[in-house]
């Protein structure tokens, strides 16, 4: 189950890596080039890399406003990466290499099933041919439900702007080319209250977040909720809890200063927004504590595995509740809709969520020293850099080389993904484990 690359064997694991790693560096290069900009200059590698990295790493954290730096072209290549980077890499590959006749190796397949997290091999090719279909068909769906709107506001530069805002929000990117007429870095400010835009954007953003295998799911059972998996029951049964208990918390504790309408659509735009896509209907300075607390809460959260969202996923959270509960009940194994939870699986949530905390407070620490700005604003934006989200303070674009590395590190290690990571590090270490060590005892708590 490996290949070769000079020589050396590889796991599948290294392969995706070396994959997104490919992409960002083809980015770069195309978005270095004078016609990638507006003003028809060169880009320099630093600025370049960070955008190729935040739009394949679907994050939208930005150093050059998308709308007045970037030429068409240049907004063109990003609209590419972030469609990369949301479907995948691999999963591009092998539609497009099934769609001209050609084999799908072992090797291809197990990269398959590690990239959309399938629980098994068997049928991974056409369930990524499936999930492409949707996934485009969804796109498609959501340029047309916000066409009038946008058509509306910038005439025929509307249909440009409906495509891009689609992609961009079904694959949790949180890029936008508002800038133009609404100023920089303006995100969908301009669009606060209008229901066209707030509730395509919303869908597309839940669409893309809740994981390929329940669109599967969905699918094949429709209402039959009886017949998921439980994975796709515990995924759809947080996303609404984790929609419906923020969009409460902002409308009553946020946003006093709106009317009515435009109070309801921030509050639930802003309840979706931050697991993981990064628009923002309102300035985030005018969040109270509390909101903006919840705000970094639902960042390191995130969506489903094998979505186009980051974070450490709902599905860790709920693993590591039941585990809790498990523990207080004095049970042996946690549980869910009538499941048993693996001690294993228990064991990759606790790592994922410490990794998760301790390189978002590292990093925030670094750069809060670094930069010489408050520790909680350089939370902020690690937060939404490892969880793939690009909400910001708008600190970004004047950190220093030092900071912007820091952030590039904590967006690629998001979109790829922790135990990738991890497992392509390890993967071809010959250690095994062939004896146990006497139990310590040790106290918790």
């Amino acid at each position: 189950m490996s290949g070769r690359f000079f020589g050396k064997q590889l796991s599948s694991f290294q392969i995706i890596i070396a994959g997104f790693l490919a992409v960002i560096l083809g980015g770069t290069l195309l978005l270095a080039l004078p016609f990638s900009s507006a003003a028809g200059c060169w880009t320099s590698l630093p600025d370049a890399l960070f955008t190729a990295v935040s739009a394949v790493c679907v994050t939208g954290l930005v150093v050059r406003d998308t709308a007045t730096y970037w030429s068409v072209f240049g907004q063109a290549v990003i609209l590419i990466l972030i469609q990369i980077g949301g479907l995948g890499i691999i999963s591009i590959t092998a539609v497009i290499a099934n769609a001209s006749g050609k084999r799908i190796s072992l090797l291809q397949r197990s990269m398959l099933q590690e990239s959309l997290s399938a629980h098994q091999m068997g049928g991974v090719l056409k369930l990524t041919g499936f999930l492409c279909k949707v996934a485009l068909a969804t796109e498609l769906l959501g340029a047309l439900l916000m066409l009038p709107a946008f058509s509306s506001a910038y005439g025929s530069s509307g249909i440009w702007m409906s495509v891009f805002h689609s992609v961009s929000a079904f694959c949790n990117a949180g890029f936008d080319i508002m800038g133009e007429k609404s100023g920089a870095f303006s995100s969908l400010t301009a669009f606060a209250g209008s229901p066209g835009i707030v509730i395509p954007i919303c869908l597309l953003i839940i669409s893309g977040g809740i994981g390929f295998l329940t669109w599967d799911d969905i699918a094949k059972n429709k209402f039959r909720l009886k017949r998921y998996r439980m994975q796709s029951k515990v995924i759809l049964s947080a996303t609404a809890f984790l929609i419906l208990l923020p969009a409460a918390i902002f409308f009553f504790h946020d946003f006093s200063d709106l009317t009515l309408k435009e109070r309801l659509c921030a509050a639930f735009f802003h309840s979706v927004t931050p697991r993981t896509a990064g628009f923002n209907t309102v300035e985030l300075s005018s969040l109270s504590s509390a909101g903006r607390a919840m705000t970094v809460i639902l960042m390191l959260i995130g969506g489903a595995p094998g979505s186009t969202a980051g974070g450490v996923k709902v599905t860790t959270l709920v693993v590591l509740l039941a585990n809790m509960g498990a523990v207080v009940r004095r049970r042996k194994n946690p549980q869910l809709f009538g499941r048993r939870i693996e001690e294993d699986t228990v064991k990759c949530a606790s790592t994922l969520l410490t990794l998760y905390l301790l390189l978002a407070l590292g990093s925030a620490f670094i750069i809060s020293v670094t930069e010489g700005l408050p520790f909680e604003t350089c939370l902020f934006e690690a937060a939404s850099a490892i969880g793939t989200v690009g909400l910001s303070y708008g600190i970004t674009p004047a950190l220093g080389l030092l900071s912007r590395g820091l952030l590039i590190g904590l967006m690629f290690f998001g979109r790829v993904g922790a135990l990738t990571l991890l497992y392509a590090a390890v993967s071809n270490s010959k250690a095994i484990e062939t004896a146990q060590y006497p139990v310590g005892r040790i106290n918790v708590g």
